[in-house]
């Protein structure tokens, strides 16, 4: 029986893969495109290092076969630099060596520091809430009540957190989510992976099927020179193909394990994890929430409503939700009656619980740094659409969904994906006779896909949190990527032949 201790921890596999991206600026040659930046009332473009200032006009973008309209820029759709279609040049080898591995997670660290932030505030409200036992009599409230239906409890918000990563991009805010429902996961007799599954798998799942993902969807949709509309309505009954597939995948596995807990792929690989969240027992009859509680829980799911409604209607982003679990925190303490001093050391507690989580995210991005810093991304791209050039249009459209799972293990981020690759796909889309709905889907496919497993995505972070290795996660999860590879794979050749 493999233990943990035996498993490499997420930021040695990290620091592998930096050393891998290193290596990798030795042997690929350096180049870039030129690249085009907005800022009213003008545009920068990056030609051979040099900036120039050009007029934010149409006529600059038809000048520089830019098939995304001006109204994204002027609109804030698209707020980082686009790569200019065939404008690809070469450059001095800067390959990178150990000065630069060693300060790459640092770089990624800087980069991702809102991000971090919103982990640590976070990881400090869930502590201060803890400390009040609300949650924990909420849970077995809540435990009681759901007891021989906890496979709704799956079905249902594996459903919603699908929905939240295809309407609106939801992803880095789940990570609230766990200390929720790992405890109540496994009081129902489920294992580890289940909560993974259900919290982070279905908020990728929606990567893979955005109807109107403003970071995805609309970005990618707006570089490509097309509405984010056109193919809606193929995305919408992707996102219903995809979620049935999915959650019949997860609703299975739980209850296999629920039925034979040997059959847990966590045993299995991991051994016997301890929830590093609080537990309770499934059998506890729940007494009655007092007053004080019921209050204390209205504030822990108001905070959530509030930072959902933030995101959807105001744009809010990592600052505003950060702010939001802070003046949650005070106000829980408050009403705890909790001395300044004791809620100050809880909520650094809580915070320091979830650092290993936040330096992984934050060295996930010292990927790119060490890619960016050798130039060898755009080249990548670049040798990549000179691959797919010239194909009949149902094997461009496939092979291009294979070169995004690729791309996705360089580049995670789904609007950084966008502008550097979007507009030179979109180019060759109509060379190829594609319809730019369907270069947008293999973009969402390939991401959506490859985003299961990529150790620079959110994974890492997301398994760490519970305790469980990559391994058990690979093992439980390479089987359903087929399946919606297939899955997608038809659903483009459908598209390219409407």
């Amino acid at each position: 029986m493999p233990i943990l201790k035996n498993i490499p921890h997420p930021l040695t596999i990290l620091m592998g893969v930096i050393v891998l991206a290193a290596l990798a600026t030795w042997l690929v040659p350096a180049g870039k495109f030129d690249t085009l930046t907005y800022a009213a009332p003008n545009f920068t473009l990056n030609k051979n290092g040099t900036d120039i200032t050009l007029p934010a006009k149409q006529k600059t973008l038809d000048s520089l076969h830019i098939v995304t309209p001006l109204t994204a820029f002027e609109q804030g759709t698209i707020r980082k630099p686009v790569s200019v279609p065939g404008s690809y040049h070469r450059l001095p080898k800067n390959a990178q060596g150990v000065v630069s591995i060693i300060e790459a997670p640092i770089k990624g660290i800087y980069d991702t520091i809102d991000i971090v932030l919103f982990i640590l505030l976070i990881g400090g409200f869930i502590h201060v809430f803890n400390e009040t036992g609300a949650l924990e009599a909420g849970l077995k409230s809540l435990s009681v009540k759901m007891h021989g239906h906890e496979g709704w409890l799956i079905i249902i918000v594996t459903f919603l957190l699908t929905f939240g990563g295809a309407s609106y991009g939801m992803a880095e805010e789940a990570f609230a989510f766990y200390p929720v429902l790992v405890p109540l996961f496994l009081a129902a007799g489920y294992d580890l992976l289940v909560p993974v599954a259900v919290i982070f798998g279905g908020t990728q799942l929606g990567t893979l099927s955005s109807f109107s993902n403003p970071f995805s969807t609309i970005i990618a949709s707006n570089a490509c020179g097309i509405s984010w509309t056109d193919g809606i309505n193929g995305r919408l009954i992707m996102f219903v193909l995809s979620a049935a597939v999915y959650i019949t995948y997860v609703f299975r596995y739980a209850q296999k394990v629920r039925r034979n807990p040997s059959a847990s792929l966590v045993y299995r690989f991991d051994g016997l994890v301890q929830s590093p969240f609080p537990a309770f027992s499934r059998n506890t009859v729940a007494t009655k929430l007092s007053n004080r509680s019921s209050l204390l829980l209205g504030i822990f799911f108001l905070a959530f409503a509030i930072m959902i409604t933030g995101v959807v209607e105001y744009h809010w982003w990592l600052l505003e939700m950060s702010a939001v679990f802070v003046v949650a925190a005070v106000l829980v303490a408050v009403i705890q009656r909790m001395n300044q001093k004791v809620f100050i050391d809880t909520f650094i507690k809580g915070a320091e619980g979830l650092l290993s989580v936040a330096f992984i995210v934050g060295a996930a991005r010292g990927v790119t740094a060490i890619l960016d810093g050798g130039n060898i991304s755009d080249t990548i791209v670049h040798e990549a659409s000179i691959m797919v050039s010239g194909l009949p249009p149902g094997l461009f459209i496939v092979l291009l969904m294979l070169l995004y799972c690729v791309f996705t293990l360089f580049i995670s981020s789904s609007s950084g994906m966008a502008g550097v690759t979007m507009p030179i796909m979109g180019g060759l889309a109509l060379a190829a006779h594609v319809p730019g709905r369907e270069i947008v889907n293999s973009y969402l496919f390939g991401m959506g896909i490859m985003g299961f497993v990529t150790p620079t995505g959110l994974i890492l972070p997301s398994l760490a949190l519970v305790g469980i290795s990559l391994k058990a996660w690979w093992k439980f999860i390479w089987p359903l990527m087929l399946m919606l590879l297939v899955l997608c794979g038809a659903a483009l050749l459908i598209g390219v032949n409407l």
